[in-house]
C-alpha cells in the first residue's frame, strides 16, 4: 500500500507542531512530528541531477525516456521515504512544500499541503518572547545585536524566518487554480479555539473517516532538535491544548507589519469581516 501524501508547511509559530500532534492522532496517519528532509533531499537531487554530465548526454538523444527515469525515480523516493509506515496517509512536515508545490504535484498529482498560519504580530511576539528568555544565545542567521525594531524587521526579510515561507504564500496568486485546490490555510487560532472542529473540517477534506480527538488528552512524543534554531524557535509538545498569553507588540512594529504584509491581513484576517482568500480550499 502506498499511502496517499500530505505535506504540512507554512510559517514560523503557527502551530505545525500542534498540527503534527493532532493529525497523528487520526488512526489512518501516519506523522512523525518532526522537520522532515524528504523535500531537501528531492530538491538537492533535482540540483545535482540537472548538472550530470551523463544525466545532460542521455537527454541530448533520449529526452523522452530519460526524463521519465528521472520522473520515476524520483516518485519511488517520495513514496519509499515513508513507504512502510502502514497507514493511508503520511503527514510529512517541511516548510519548503510550500515553495515547490507545483514540483510535488508533479511527482504526485494527488498530494495535498496543510498551511498553518497566524496573525503575523503574534508570530513576530512569539520570536522575540522567546529571544528574551534566550538573549545570551544569538539566532542562527546573528540577529541579537539589532534592536526590536531592527530585528523585527530582518525577521521579515525574504531570506529569513518569516519573510521567506510569508514569500511563499504570496506566490499563490500566481497560482493555477488545479494547485490551488490542494492547499488547506490551518488558523493557528482556530486550533486553539476549537481544535475539535478544526480537525473534524481537516480529516473531512483530506478524504478520511470521521475521528474526534480529546483536546485534554494529546499522545505527545519526542520533539525535533531545538538547537538547531538556538532554542529560538521552540517545537515542544504539550498533552493538552490551552490558549497561549498574548505578546504585546509595540505599536510601530504592529504598524510597520500590518502596512508591509497588507495583503496577507486582507486574504486572511480582515478586520471588516469576511474578505475573499487567495481562492484556495479551506
Amino acid at each position: 500500500m502506498t499511502p496517499r501524501f500530505v505535506g504540512v508547511a507554512g510559517l514560523p509559530r503557527a502551530g505545525s507542531t500542534l498540527l503534527c500532534q493532532l493529525l497523528a492522532e487520526h488512526p489512518a496517519i501516519h506523522c512523525e512530528g518532526h522537520s522532515s528532509p524528504l523535500c531537501n533531499a528531492l530538491l538537492m537531487m533535482r540540483r545535482f541531477i540537472s548538472d550530470d554530465q551523463f544525466m545532460l548526454s542521455q537527454l541530448d538523444v533520449q529526452f523522452e525516456a530519460t526524463y521519465a527515469h528521472l520522473k520515476s525515480a524520483m516518485q519511488g523516493f517520495l513514496h519509499g521515504w515513508h513507504g512502510d509506515c502502514g497507514k493511508h496517509v503520511v503527514a510529512d512536515k517541511n516548510r519548503a512544500w510550500l515553495h515547490c508545490i507545483e514540483m510535488l504535484l508533479h511527482l504526485d498529482p494527488e498530494a495535498r499541503l496543510l498551511v498553518p498560519i497566524r496573525e503575523l504580530g503574534q508570530i513576530y511576539g512569539s520570536i522575540e518572547s522567546q529571544h528574551q528568555k534566550t538573549i545570551l544565545l544569538d539566532f542562527i542567521d546573528h540577529l541579537a545585536d539589532f534592536d526590536r525594531f531592527g530585528r523585527a524587521d530582518k525577521l521579515f526579510a525574504q531570506d529569513k524566518s518569516i519573510g521567506a515561507p510569508l514569500s511563499s504564500i504570496r506566490a499563490i496568486e500566481e497560482l493555477p487554480q488545479t494547485v490551488k485546490n490542494r492547499l488547506y490555510f490551518v488558523k493557528f487560532e482556530d486550533m486553539i479555539a476549537d481544535p475539535v472542529d478544526t480537525m473534524v473540517r481537516i480529516y473531512s477534506w483530506l478524504g478520511l473517516p470521521p475521528h474526534t480527538i480529546d483536546p485534554q488528552r494529546i499522545t505527545t512524543r519526542p520533539h525535533e532538535s531545538d538547537s538547531h534554531y538556538r532554542f529560538k524557535y521552540l517545537h515542544r509538545q504539550q498533552g493538552s491544548i490551552s490558549a497561549p498569553g498574548r505578546h504585546e507588540i509595540p505599536p510601530r512594529i504592529q504598524s510597520q507589519i500590518e502596512r508591509a504584509c497588507g495583503w496577507y491581513y486582507e486574504w486572511f484576517y480582515p478586520k471588516n469581516g469576511p474578505a475573499p482568500q487567495p481562492r484556495t480550499k479551506r
